[in-house]
């Protein structure tokens, strides 16, 4: 047996195709089932024993005449199928790694578009207040008055600001709370 894997190798070596297709043909259903018995998928278990082959008639040269051809192809057999799976599982951490990212992306793209809705809707609110209204709330707000400096600065008496405020809060409060509904449902 092993003078003739030495011989079919030598054959293979000089370029003989007929030897190469016999030893596919004698050892392709084992090989075949030892590879789908690690990675467990038939066409992928034959996508690798073709490979071992390709690159058998490939690197035929490089081949030994050592007459060890059964061990050799299951040797390469087994390696293969270890890179595949090695592979698989870089491509699958890959995958999870980018579908985190993904999903971490939409969600800041998400509460960016809701945080830039909230603001233009807080905005329309304001602009809606009446007159008196806004620019006391604008002043408390956004210049950080304290309600004495609004009252002296509008020329109105410190009970006026604090029922224009309350007023304005409370308009502001019923125009954003359908909107933060929303926000809220669509967090869920």
């Amino acid at each position: 047996m092993e003078s003739n894997d030495t011989h079919l190798i030598g054959l293979i070596k000089s370029g003989n195709k007929q030897a190469f297709d016999e030893v596919f043909l004698k050892h392709f259903k084992s090989l075949h089932a030892y590879a789908f018995t690690i990675i467990k998928e038939k066409d992928d278990a034959e996508e690798i024993v073709q490979n071992v082959f390709v690159r058998i008639w490939t690197k035929r040269e490089q081949l030994k005449e050592d007459g060890f051809l059964k061990s050799f192809l299951y040797r390469s057999v087994h390696n293969e199928s270890l890179n595949y799976l090695k592979h698989q599982k870089v491509r699958s951490n890959f995958n999870v790694h980018y579908a985190d990212s993904v999903k971490n992306d939409m969600g800041n793209l998400n509460t960016e578009i809701m945080a830039t809705e909230l603001e233009k809707n807080i905005h329309s609110a304001i602009n809606s207040l009446p007159e008196k209204c806004r620019n006391v709330f604008q002043l408390s707000r956004f210049d950080q008055m304290k309600y004495q400096e609004i009252a002296d600065a509008l020329n109105i008496s410190l009970k006026t600001v604090e029922n224009q405020m309350g007023k304005a809060l409370k308009i502001l409060r019923l125009k954003v709370v359908d909107f933060l509904i929303l926000i809220f449902i669509l967090l869920k």
